[in-house]
This record gives structure tokens, sequence and C-alpha cells, in this order.
């Protein structure tokens, strides 16, 4: 029974003294129920949306009024016309534009029916779904107190629904852009870091250091072949998105490919400092898995919308490329939008490749110096 006790005394010793162990069995499950428990959210909060007010009048104010009243909805632009519609769309900003029709408070009272537009952005469906279900409910709600304060017969105000880059609300125009962000960060980050820290474990990297080769010549001779399967991984993904589902890319092919090298990049460099800063296979996986895999489906903004979340997560989501790769991909893709709509994100998906560019040359020159 001694023998036994310890035995289970150094179990639990070697347990506390292994580090990724104690993340996996305290930090994971804490992460996960902060992330999913304020995250992860089904429900609509301070959408960002426009209105079109034609009418002017005491019921499109008073409906103005209530709709930014809920915590539902942030108003953040007052349209003068149709022709701003598209562009505000394109900016990625507004999710949905509420049209108010001339006369319609004189409508109201002559005819008991209104019809008020809604327009919503259809590139993410399960907002757009959203969005409309809970506008088209504050209509219904102020329908019902109009009854009592306009004219005894039932006025009616009829919201008009319609789709923008996706009329019929088909799921693939959300998961395409999603899955190419996801399989760019994975192949560019997760195996760059795997195959240059197997060449350490396994001790062939003094091999490669008593080589003619510099230092930069191996790095690069490293990701190249990663970067060229990335970019093959994109062009079968596209291909695949408009002859299977008929998602065509409506902007710039070029200017796509272009980020799409930027964003590759970005991964291979975050690659490299991962390797330079683990010697082992597992723990650059798990590196790499726990700070790229689960933040890039969860705060990315590619299921669930970062408006929804807590402020904090908006904060943290910010460090993370995919975030601002998923806005790029979606506006190129699926809104034909050209660069003078993606310049901001551009800029800091650059500044985020300098950075980590910068970081991991330096530290894998640190760790070739070392392993002199």
């Amino acid at each position: 029974m001694k023998r036994f006790m310890a035995f289970v005394r150094k179990e639990f010793l070697h347990i506390f003294r292994d580090f990724r162990t104690l993340i996996i069995l305290f930090g994971l499950p804490a992460a996960q129920i902060l992330i999913f428990g304020y995250a992860v959210r089904t429900d609509l909060q301070n959408a960002g949306i426009a209105v079109l007010d034609n009418a002017r009048d005491e019921v499109s104010k008073e409906l103005t009024q209530k709709i930014e009243a809920s915590e539902f909805f942030n108003i953040r632009r007052q349209l003068s016309s149709y022709d701003e519609i598209d562009a505000t769309f394109r900016q990625g900003k507004i999710k949905a534009i509420i049209i108010f029709p001339e006369r319609m408070a004189s409508d109201i009272a002559r005819e008991g029916k209104a019809t008020v537009g809604i327009i919503a952005d259809g590139a993410e469906p399960n907002t757009a779904s959203l969005v409309t279900g809970y506008l088209t409910g504050i209509l219904s709600d102020y329908s019902a107190t109009l009854t009592k304060d306009i004219t005894p017969a039932m006025p009616l105000i009829n919201p008009e629904v319609r789709m923008y880059f996706n009329p019929n609300l088909e799921s693939h125009f959300m998961f395409v852009p999603g899955v190419i962000t996801l399989i760019l960060i994975l192949i560019c980050a997760l195996m760059t870091s795997v195959t240059i820290v197997r060449e350490k474990e396994f001790g062939t990297m003094e091999v490669l250091l008593v080589s003619p080769l510099k230092p930069w010549q191996i790095i690069v001779g490293k990701v190249t072949p990663y970067f060229f399967l990335s970019l093959v991984n994109i062009i079968v993904i596209l291909l695949m998105a408009w002859f299977v589902f008929g998602l065509p890319v409506k902007g710039s092919v070029a200017l796509l490919i272009a980020e799409c090298m930027l964003y590759i990049l970005l991964g291979l460099s975050i690659g490299i400092m991962v390797s330079a800063s683990t010697s082992k296979m597992e723990n650059a996986i798990f590196i790499s898995f726990l700070a790229l895999m689960l933040p890039s489906i969860l705060l990315s903004g590619f299921i669930f919308p970062i408006e929804n979340m807590p402020k904090i997560y908006d904060y943290v989501s910010m460090v993370l490329p995919p975030r601002w790769f998923v806005d790029v991909i979606r506006a190129i893709m699926i809104k034909g939008a050209g660069f003078s709509y993606v310049w901001k994100e551009t800029v800091i998906l650059a500044c985020m490749t300098m950075f980590f560019m910068v970081i991991s040359s330096r530290k894998f020159k640190t760790r070739l110096g070392k392993g002199k």
C-alpha cells in the first residue's frame, strides 16, 4: 500500500511539474467556459444598421427612436438616397438598412397601412435572419400602438424584406470564406512549425547548418513548398465554390489572390516563430492548435458575429489575423468590393506580417546560434 501511495504521489508531482498538462487540466476548461458562455451567442446585440428616411414625419422618427432605444441595434448612418446603399453594404459595417417610404404617416392614417423596406446583408446569413426577425418584431409592436393612438382600424406596417448579395440566404456564402481562412492558417502555421521542429528533434538541423546554405535560405527553403501548396488549395477551393456551389468571385481575382498571398506569408511567419520557441513536435502542434485553431473559429467573426460579444472579446479578436482576413475575403468574394474598401484590413495584415517576420527571424537566428 505504501508503494502504491508513493506511486500516486509521484504521478501527481509529475503532472504539476508539466506546465502543458496544467494548462490542459485547468486552463482549457476555464477558457472554454468563458468563450462559449460570453463570446458564442446566438442572440443579437448592437448590430449596426442604417436608416433611409424618405418620410421624415412623426411615425418614421418615432420608429427610428424605438429601434435605436433597443439593445439589439445601433444606428450608425443616416442615408440620404438609394445610391448610397451599395457602398454602405460593401464597407461591411452595416448589417441592414431600413427604408421608410414617403408620406408614411398620411398613408397609415388614410389607408391603414404602409410598407417599410428592410434590406439585410446576406453575406452573413445567420446574422441577416436575426436582424430581419428582430426588426420585424419592432415594427409589429409599433403597429399595435398605432391601433390605439391613430385610428380604430388596425394600421399595419408591412415589412418588405430583401437580402443583399445573397438573396436565398445560402449558407456557403458564409462557410467558404471561413474555410479558406482556416485552411491557410493551419497549413501555413501548423505545418511550418512542425517541419522545422522536426529537423531539430531528429538532429538533422546541424547537418543543414554546416551546409553552404545561410540561415535565411534554410528558412525560405523550408516554407516555400507550403506557400505554393497553400496557393493551390486556394485555387481548388475557389473552383469548387464556383462549380459546385455556384459562388463565383464577384470582385477582382487578382486582388483576392494577392490578399491570400499576404495572409499566407503571415501564417508562415507565425509558424517560424512557433518553431523557434519550442524543440518538440507535440509542443509545436499544441501551441499552434491552441493559439490558432479555436480562436480562428470562435473569435474571428466567421460563425459568431463579434458585435454580439462583450467588448473585451472585440479587443482580443483584434490581435487575431483571421478576424481581418475574413472581412477581406468576404468583401472581395461575395460583395465585389475593391481595394478601397479593404485597405484598412490589408494594412493591418501587412503590419502583422512584418511584426511576426521580424520576431520569428530574430528568435530563429538566436536558436541557431545556441545550436552551434
